[in-house]
Parts: C-alpha cells; structure tokens; sequence
C-alpha cells in the first residue's frame, strides 16, 4: 500500500467531529471542481493515492481521471465499497428490485447489461448470496475502470456487520473474488480492530489488509485502545490507521508521533480540505513516521 493516502470523507459532508461543520463542508464541495482543486493540489504535492467511496458523484471525479490520463500517469485508488448510504436512500425510493437494478445498469454497455441480467436473475432464483455479492461488486467497481486500484475495501457498516455474523464464507469469498477478478488486494474496514483481525486469521486470510481508526485517544477504536495495541503488536496483518487526529482532537505532531510508535503501520490515511493542511501533515508523516510517498 502506499505510505500515505488522502481520504474523501471531507468532500461528501461528513465530519465525526459536528454536524454544522458537516453541513459547511457539504456547500463547500458542491461543485465537482471543487473537489478537484483539493486533489490536485494533494497531487502536485506528492500525495498520488487516494481512497474513494462509490458516492455517485466520484463518476464523475473518475471521468475527469480518465479524461486526463498523462496529468494522472501515476494515479493509484483504494475504492471503498459499497457506500451504504446510497442502497439505503434507493431502497427507500425504489425498494430492493429497483435499488439493485438502478445500480446493476448504471453506465452499462449492452452487453454488460445482458450479462448481469443473467447473472442476476439466476442469482435472485437460487437465493444465492455469494453470487449477489460478486454482481454488487462489479457493479460498483465499474466506476474506476481503466484506473490503477491498489486495494479495493469492504466499507466498515458492512464488514462489522459480517463479522457479529460471524459467516467465514463470506470473508473469504470477497477475497477471492476481488483477487482474481481485479487483480487486486482485497481489505477491510472496521471499528473492531482486534475482533476482525483475530476472525480474518481465523478464516485463514494471511497477511489481511485492515483499515481502523488509530489514535491516542481512543476515538472510534473498540473495546478499547489497549486491545488495539496488543493487536498492532502481535497479529501478521498489514494496518492502515485512519482517523489519527480524532477528528481534530489531536494535535497533528501528538497523533503521528503515536501511530509512529507502531513500527508495523507502513500506511496512514487523512482527510484535508486546504493545500497548507496537505502539505503539513505529509511533511510531518515523512518527519516523524519516516514514511515516504512514492512517485
């Protein structure tokens, strides 16, 4: 994974830390250039990689990626997916049929569309949910086509969900699915760090690919921030720490100098709306964690 990864959570409304500031970011990014300029300006300082949830406004960020490949040459994404925000609002709208369908055919060419009508159809008659799962997954990562993707991420409501199910097949099957049909890592995103970690290895994932919430305060981190470390010290998984600044709580220098403490973090993942809070953050991630973009 690349060292340092720019975030879009700031781009589409959301802040752990007020709704009001939330609701300001939201205006702010209204417009797609806007958000744009804030990748833009990561990208001319060094920062190339990027995690995008499936918002249906990241097509269009992702249009303008392909619409300008020399500038992007050495792009890399880490989609999250599926962004589950968007399935609720559609069921509400159009019910389960109409939500998976909308999302089945969106930007389809005919024959794709004939696939997945097939594929689908068969799936829904066999009530088979592994199959489900694999055309949901098409679906959504056909937004970054013909984009360099680095891992691909089951969002966090989803593999929190899964894992108080406690269904090995399905850890696994996404796994295999995403590794063989993109090419792919394949990771997961959650608020129980040590709980998915300990199940991941137990479905006998090797080396699984984690992104949590990491901070000296505790935020978004269960049970609690000393299974966290037991984890970080102990378990073979690769880490991806989140949420290093608690939302604003921790000072930018106290929350690297805490995650460079965990000499198996090779990644660390940050939301910025300004080029100064950018640049700042990655020159105090290369300063303290020795970690070093790649261009």
């Amino acid at each position: 994974m690349d060292p340092i990864i720019l975030g879009d959570n700031q781009f589409f409304g959301v802040s752990h830390m007020s709704e009001e500031k939330g609701m300001a970011r939201a205006r702010r990014f209204q417009d797609i250039n806007a958000i744009i300029d804030i990748l833009d300006m990561a990208y001319e300082n060094g920062i190339h990689a990027f995690t995008f949830s499936t918002h249906d406004r990241v097509q269009q960020i992702c249009d303008h990626f392909r619409a300008n490949p020399q500038k992007y040459s050495d792009l890399r994404l880490y989609p999250v997916l599926p962004y589950a925000q968007k399935y609720a609002h559609l069921v509400n709208e159009k019910g389960i049929v109409g939500a998976m369908k909308q999302v089945v055919m969106a930007d389809s060419t005919a024959a794709q569309m004939a696939s997945m009508i097939a594929r689908g159809g068969a799936a829904v008659l066999k009530q088979d949910p592994m199959q489900i799962m694999k055309l949901l997954i098409d679906a959504e990562m056909k937004m970054f086509r013909d984009l360099t993707v680095e891992v691909v991420f089951l969002q966090n409501n989803v593999a929190d969900l899964l894992l108080g199910f406690g269904i090995k097949d399905i850890f696994t099957e996404f796994v295999t699915y995403v590794e063989q049909k993109y090419k792919v890592r394949a990771g997961f995103m959650t608020l129980n760090m040590p709980s998915l970690v300990d199940f991941l290895l137990r479905c006998g994932i090797e080396d699984p690919v984690v992104c949590a919430a990491i901070n000296k305060l505790g935020f978004q981190m269960n049970p609690d921030i000393a299974s966290y470390e037991e984890t970080l010290k102990s378990k073979p998984f690769q880490s991806l720490a989140m949420s290093i600044m608690a939302a604003g709580a921790v000072p930018p220098r106290e929350a690297i100098e805490y995650v460079a403490s965990f000499k198996n973090i090779k990644s660390i993942l940050f939301g910025a709306s300004t080029e100064v809070h950018i640049r700042q953050t990655k020159e105090l991630i290369e300063k303290i964690a020795k970690l070093q973009v790649v261009t």
